[in-house]
C-alpha cells in the first residue's frame, strides 16, 4: 500500500485550479479546438487519469471556467452599501463582474461557445441553455429583485435577452473597458425599466384611458382627474 498521503480538499482545489489555467494558456496558444487532453496532462506533467478525475473533458474544464465567473456574481452583493444601488446600477454591476472574470481570455470565450454549437455537439448545446438560465435566475437573486408570479416570469425573459445581447456585444468590443457593452447595457436596463414601470401602472389602475379631446391643463374629476 503507498505511503503517500492523497491530496487534501484544499491540495485538490489548487490542482484543479492548475488545469483549468494551463488549459486555458494552450487554447489561446492553440484555439480551444485546436489542442488535446493529453497535451494538457503534458503540459502538467500528469497522467490522463489524473485530469479525468477533476473533468470529464474539455467542456468541463470550460464549465469550471464559467463557474469562476460565477463565484464573482455571487459575491458582488457583499461590496458596502449595495442594497442602496438602484436595481439598473445592482443589475448592471451584476452581469459586468461576471464578464469581467472572463475579460482575460474573452476571444476564448467566444471559441468555446462556437465549439458548443457545432452542429455535432448538441449535448454541449442543452447544457449551454441550462447554464444562461442558471446565470440569469442568479443575477436576479443578486440584485435583490423582488418581482414574483407572471411578473417574474416576464422579468426572467426580457433579463434573458438582455444578458444575452450584452454578451454577445461584449465577445467582440474592444472598446476601452468594454465601454461599448456598458453602454448597451444601459440602455437595454433603461427600456425595461420603462417598460416595466408601465405595466405597473396598468396593473395598479389598468390601462391608460382612451383620450377623445384636447386634455393639457385638465382637472377634470374622471378617471384621471385628481383627489
Amino acid at each position: 500500500m503507498s505511503e503517500v498521503a492523497a491530496p487534501g480538499v484544499l491540495g485538490q482545489a489548487e490542482h484543479r485550479c492548475r488545469i483549468i489555467d494551463t488549459a486555458l494558456s494552450l487554447g489561446e496558444e492553440r484555439g480551444w479546438d485546436g489542442f488535446h487532453i493529453h497535451e494538457l496532462a503534458a503540459r502538467l506533467d500528469i497522467g490522463l487519469a489524473d485530469i479525468a478525475l477533476h473533468f470529464a473533458g474539455k467542456d468541463a474544464i470550460a464549465e469550471a471556467w464559467f463557474e469562476r465567473a460565477d463565484a464573482a456574481l455571487l459575491a458582488a452583493p457583499e461590496a458596502p452599501g449595495w442594497q442602496l444601488l438602484s436595481p439598473r446600477e445592482r443589475l448592471q454591476r451584476a452581469i459586468f463582474s461576471w464578464l469581467d472574470v472572463l475579460a482575460p481570455h474573452r476571444r476564448l470565450a467566444a471559441e468555446m461557445l462556437r465549439y458548443k454549437l457545432q452542429p455535432e455537439h448538441l449535448h454541449l448545446q442543452i447544457q449551454g441553455v441550462l447554464r444562461v438560465s442558471r446565470t440569469v435566475q442568479w443575477i436576479r437573486e443578486a440584485a435583490l429583485l423582488p418581482a414574483t408570479g407572471w411578473r417574474r416570469e416576464c422579468e426572467e425573459a426580457a433579463l434573458t435577452a438582455i444578458y444575452l445581447a450584452t454578451f454577445a456585444c461584449w465577445l467582440r468590443d474592444d472598446s476601452p473597458g468594454a465601454s461599448r457593452s456598458r453602454n448597451l447595457l444601459d440602455r437595454l436596463l433603461a427600456r425595461a425599466e420603462w417598460v416595466a414601470g408601465w405595466l405597473g401602472g396598468m396593473d395598479r389602475a389598468g390601462p391608460p384611458a382612451r383620450r377623445t379631446g384636447p386634455s393639457t391643463g385638465s382637472t377634470g374629476s374622471g378617471a384621471d382627474g385628481g383627489g
